[in-house]
């Protein structure tokens, strides 16, 4: 059991940052790294409805062109005069679907109590989708570290940490941002990466 349970944990760090890559501009390492592949298996070790949203996803990214993707890409997430799907925490916890809001400031708190530094060369908000699931992926390896190393201490201040983010942050808008990629995407391939995301968000909320 003790076994299963450390392959869940590394499966649900691996699933997590598959899915931040997802987020940024769509490339030939997708397919060169066979990224899908890898989030398959890591799905497969978590949920069945996880490991079916990862083998749909697998098929609608080879179901697309390169050129396909990154022009959905371009207009669900970029612009540049109108966001089909905004992937900033700001624009959905906001009443006025404002960037760079409360909310930011409050993420980068979050960001500094666990000390999580965004790299300066990063041109994005600090409350990207991609951002967030980055620093989900650091508390689940966290967490994982402290369970091998019995660190109740460790283990309590990294439960913290997930509450924060998924209750105020990420959990609280992920549903919103997922049924603006549903509506707009014109390629199933970033709906299935949105479902993934949401289900996958929930079930660590859960």
């Amino acid at each position: 059991m003790q076994d299963l349970n450390r392959e869940r944990g590394v499966a649900r760090e691996n699933l997590c940052r598959f899915l931040a890559a997802c987020y940024y501009e769509p490339g030939p390492e997708f397919a060169e790294e066979k990224v899908f592949d890898a989030m398959f298996e890591a799905a497969s070790r978590i949920h069945p409805d996880l490991a079916a949203c990862a083998h749909r996803l697998g098929d609608a990214f080879r179901a697309q062109t390169p050129e396909d993707l990154l022009v959905d890409y371009a207009r669900l997430f970029l612009g540049p005069n109108h966001l089909v799907a905004a992937p900033y925490g700001s624009y959905w916890l906001n009443d006025a679907k404002a960037l760079m809001q409360d909310s930011t400031m409050a993420v980068l708190e979050l960001y500094e109590d666990g000390g999580f530094e965004i790299d300066a060369e990063f041109r994005e908000l600090p409350d990207h989708i991609a951002v967030e699931l980055e620093f989900l992926y650091l508390l689940i390896y966290r967490e994982n570290e402290a369970r091998r190393n019995d660190d109740a201490k460790a283990l309590a201040e990294v439960a913290d940490l997930r509450n924060r983010l998924l209750n105020e942050h990420l959990g609280a808008w992920v549903g919103h941002f997922t049924a603006a990629v549903n509506a707009g995407a014109q390629s199933a391939f970033y709906r299935e990466v949105a479902e993934a995301t949401d289900r996958f968000v929930k079930m660590e909320a859960g």
